[in-house]
């Protein structure tokens, strides 16, 4: 038995580096409240992701709450069911609906014609996501959007780094959100951001991260507490200085895979969309009824062989107790979206994967569908 491969391990700059920059937070005694480092680091992504607007945030879970209560929002939001869990929570969490939609085969977000179907009076939002990075129909969404004064915010976890015909996907929407959570391609051991499309709405995010504070004597609304430490963003800027070194490597590994499992019967690999500048962040392959055997049988044969897969995203959203009485989360609502939930796996993907693993789980893969032409 070869060590176990994990379905991602994080990049973590050298020790040394991150020394030297805990020893000036040390000298300083400035640990939070937007300090040197978080600041100059807004200042750095800003400019690297071609983003309006940066506010750094403790997670990106809250950054996405953050986001929908800094835009006033009330009554329904068309959403995806497949998602994370903190896309809808987040809603939810914002007193507000979630209304959801199915998504396109192809690139696995929001389908813009049946968001258009699910307007309603009372909706004021849609929150979309980039989905392993995939841009959504942006440009579809937008104009839908105008035509019924709607609000966009995108949960850009998986997008960070990602543009589409050579424009960041951050120059789209009211808001984006970002995670910088150890599994992300971009991570501040925890951390995110708000991507926000104007210094207005940057302030307005300032005040709801930062407990409704306007001022020393002024607090005009409730929000919480959701800045980044000056710990998490002097690692920020490390990760920053080698993130395309990062994404080389990811993207060395996604080349491998494709060259391997591309004809294999029955395992479908979504295609990089058109025009779009990929991160890498995730792998995911579908198993359809071609392959010899289903997708939670290929997942506990890798899980046995020390591969840890990941059935990501399962289950889906709509599903979930807390959400599926909802009206427009029965399943004939949703029929794309419970297809791929149930045939989905993200196989391991990191800088730090080798070619000899990435051929041991391609080789894997070929040989549980015909083990006659593969070794055990």
């Amino acid at each position: 038995m070869s060590d176990p491969i994990f379905v991602t391990r994080p990049f973590l700059p050298p020790l040394a580096d991150y020394v030297a920059l805990l020893e000036q937070i040390w000298e300083s005694r400035i640990l939070t409240n937007g300090g040197p480092f978080h600041q100059s680091l807004e200042q750095r992504l800003a400019e690297y992701l071609d983003a309006p607007e940066v506010s750094l945030t403790t997670n990106g879970a809250l950054a996405l709450e953050i986001a929908i209560d800094a835009a006033a929002l009330s009554g329904e939001v068309i959403t995806t069911p497949y998602s994370f869990v903190a896309t809808t929570h987040s809603i939810k969490r914002g007193n507000l609906r979630p209304v959801f939609v199915d998504i396109s085969p192809d690139d696995f977000n929001i389908d813009p014609d049946a968001v258009e179907r699910a307007i309603t009076p009372a909706t004021s939002a849609i929150v979309g996501v980039h989905c392993y990075g995939n841009p959504c129909a942006v440009d579809a969404i937008e104009a839908i959007a105008k035509r019924h004064g709607l609000r966009v915010i995108y949960d850009a976890a998986h997008a960070f780094g990602v543009r589409l015909n050579g424009r960041s996907v951050f120059q789209w929407g009211d808001m984006s959100t970002l995670s910088f959570h150890a599994t992300k391609s971009y991570n501040t051991f925890e951390g995110g951001a708000i991507v926000n499309a104007t210094a207005q709405a940057k302030q307005g995010v300032e005040r709801a991260k930062n407990f409704g504070i306007a001022s020393e004597d002024a607090i005009p609304l409730v929000g919480t507490n959701g800045k980044m430490s000056e710990l998490n963003a002097a690692l920020g800027h490390l990760q920053l200085d080698h993130y395309e070194e990062v994404r080389a490597l990811r993207q060395r590994v996604d080349e491998r895979y494709r060259a391997h499992l591309n004809g294999i019967a029955g395992i479908h690999v979504p295609p990089i969309p058109r025009g779009v500048t990929a991160n890498y962040s995730y792998f995911p392959i579908l198993v359809l009824p071609e392959f010899a055997i289903d997708r939670d049988q290929l997942y506990d044969r890798l899980k046995q062989a020390g591969i840890v897969s990941r059935k990501y995203f399962y289950p889906l959203l709509s599903n979930l107790p807390m959400y599926d009485s909802l009206p427009s989360a029965v399943p004939e609502n949703l029929p794309i979206a419970n297809q791929i939930v149930n045939q989905v796996l993200c196989l391991p993907i990191y800088p730090g994967l080798s070619d000899d693993d990435v051929d041991r789980i391609a080789e894997f893969i070929t040989h549980a569908h015909n083990p006659v032409r593969v070794r055990a």
